[in-house]
């Protein structure tokens, strides 16, 4: 992975809100809206993590799967290219970049013991065969940074790295990846909106800190925002609003 962020491909491979929430045509034509989009993204979180649990993969690996998954689906559509098999596909090409590499067949293995129906019936060659596939569509750009790097540093400077703010803040991070957050911002300033959530939760004033740094603090509160603005709505969503967006990728 590149050492600087502000020189890396991810950086430069940054998208406004705008370019990110756009539906493609051929999920248009199935009858996908943004609010499926999202959803599908959201709920595909799942079983990426169900999956990396099985064969005892790092976060970081699943932090690396989901940004591919999340950066396919800024050029490509779902109608062609089945979440069901870019899941597994992105975490076996994470694990790779990630130098924590899964065979394959584990991943086979897995998927087969944890879901039983036809749909994901998916032998070696698919995940070979998928994994190319999403390479190209990424042009090979594998980089990416996660908030998880500069966290530990951002909660010692602050004074506030006790278990319990850890914890919370870790927490909050993984959950930034049920939205797209790794795309639109760098990844410190996902790190510092995690904290500035956390230290308002626990009641903890911070203001004097997150003055030194020096960032814009409009963004950063944009981004805590948006994450509070998630678990609000999250709690409203039901096992068959999932289902539903699913059931219009059938083909």
């Amino acid at each position: 992975m590149a050492a600087n962020f502000w020189n890396s491909s991810h950086y430069k491979q940054l998208f406004d809100q705008e370019e990110v929430d756009v539906v493609h045509p051929l999920d248009k034509e199935k009858g996908i809206t943004l609010e499926d989009f999202k959803l599908i993204k959201m709920h595909m979180v799942i079983p990426i993590c169900k999956l990396a649990q099985s064969v005892k993969v790092r976060q970081r690996v699943v932090a690396t799967a989901v940004t591919y998954m999340r950066r396919l689906y800024t050029r490509k559509s779902m109608s062609e290219y089945d979440p069901r098999l870019v899941g597994p596909t992105c975490l076996y090409l994470a694990s790779k970049a990630e130098e924590s590499t899964v065979q394959a067949r584990l991943l086979v293995y897995y998927i087969k013991k944890i879901y039983s129906d036809d749909k994901h019936r998916y032998e070696i060659k698919d995940i070979l065969e998928m994994e190319m596939k999403i390479l190209e569509a990424l042009n090979y750009y594998l980089v990416v940074f996660h908030p998880y790097r500069s966290l530990p540093q951002f909660l010692q400077d602050a004074g506030m790295n006790d278990i319990s703010m850890t914890q919370l803040t870790w927490g909050l991070v993984n959950d930034t990846y049920k939205m797209d957050l790794i795309l639109i911002h760098p990844p410190h300033l996902i790190a510092l909106a995690c904290i500035y959530t956390a230290s308002v939760y626990r009641e903890k004033d911070k203001t004097a800190w997150f003055e030194e740094l020096r960032v814009d603090m409009n963004v950063v509160k944009n981004i805590a925002m948006e994450i509070l603005d998630f678990y609000e709505s999250h709690r409203l969503i039901t096992d068959e609003r999932v289902a539903a967006a699913f059931n219009k990728l059938k083909p």
